[in-house]
């Protein structure tokens, strides 16, 4: 989740950086500040993994939410 949040504070649409665009609001209440997340972050991540490899987008999108979940869940749990 760093890179992602370093990535936004530099405005660069990463993978990583749409990830915590796409949980901002759950971060934010976890307390992770989330500067300026992207608008429309699942959309775009999903596009933006169909143009790097579209025969895999479907798995890597699922993987990569299901990642950012166990994070959030890990995270709640730390309090």
């Amino acid at each position: 989740m760093t890179q992602g949040v370093s990535d936004l504070a530099a405005h660069r649409a990463t993978v990583d950086a749409l990830l915590v665009s796409l949980a901002s609001t759950r971060l934010r209440e976890l307390g992770i500040f989330v500067d300026h997340p992207i608008a429309d972050a699942d959309h775009r991540l999903w596009e933006l993994l169909a143009t790097e490899d579209p025969d895999s987008a479907h798995s890597r999108y699922n993987a990569l939410v299901q990642r950012l979940v166990s994070f959030e869940r890990a995270r709640a749990c730390v309090g």
